[in-house]
């Protein structure tokens, strides 16, 4: 990670400072493939205040200087709404021994900089702090590669969510709707990925 970057872990309502911030690079990133997100600030308040009014929620900032240029979030998967819940019952995986990553985003410009890593490097440490969690687990959503939305070139990050530990969970899948550019509200597939919480990562 470059030096000219400093990370920020925050925690409950030391989050609420931020709330704006991290809602507009949500809505900035999540518009590109593949959310295709059309975001609202009011909805992405709502959304990141229940991280605000957690004690063992986690946010993690990336700065360059006094700029908010990234952010990852994560959350114990019982807090997280019954949606999130629901595939790790069906797989008999009690939701109090997993804690969720919810998103990362950054902007484009400081991607490739080692911050991916970093992002997950300090979520699993804060769940290990928190104790009593036997995963670490995040959602994407699921896309055709035969999409004609889908960017030339793009790259998808299941190779570095491997290299990471996390493996993809086929049939642990829950669906959620959110608007999409163009197209209104859509519901979409997403499919978890574990990671035991206590396995070393090979990054």
């Amino acid at each position: 990670m470059t030096d000219a970057i400093t990370l920020q872990t925050l925690s409950g309502a030391a989050i609420l400072p931020h709330l704006d911030a991290v809602a507009a690079l949500r809505i900035a990133v999540f518009r590109d493939w593949p959310y295709l997100y059309a975001g609202s600030a009011a909805y992405e308040r709502e959304y990141l205040a229940a991280y605000a009014a957690s004690a063992d929620s986690v946010v993690v900032l990336a700065r360059d200087g006094d700029a908010v240029v990234g952010a990852s979030t994560g959350i114990p998967l019982a807090q997280d709404s019954a949606e999130f819940q629901q595939p790790f019952h069906e797989r008999g995986i009690e939701p109090a021994r997993v804690f969720y990553c919810g998103e990362s985003v950054l902007l484009p410009a400081y991607r490739g900089r080692g911050l991916g890593h970093a992002f997950f490097d300090a979520r699993e440490a804060h769940a290990r702090r928190l104790g009593g969690f036997d995963f670490t687990a995040f959602a994407a959503v699921d896309r055709d590669a035969a999409d004609p939305r889908r960017p030339a070139g793009h790259r998808d990050n299941d190779a570095f969510w491997t290299k990471r530990g996390y493996v993809r969970q086929p049939g642990m899948t829950m669906r959620l709707h959110w608007n999409e550019n163009g197209v209104g509200e859509v519901e979409h597939p997403l499919t978890f990925w574990l990671r035991p919480l206590d396995e070393e990562t090979n990054a």
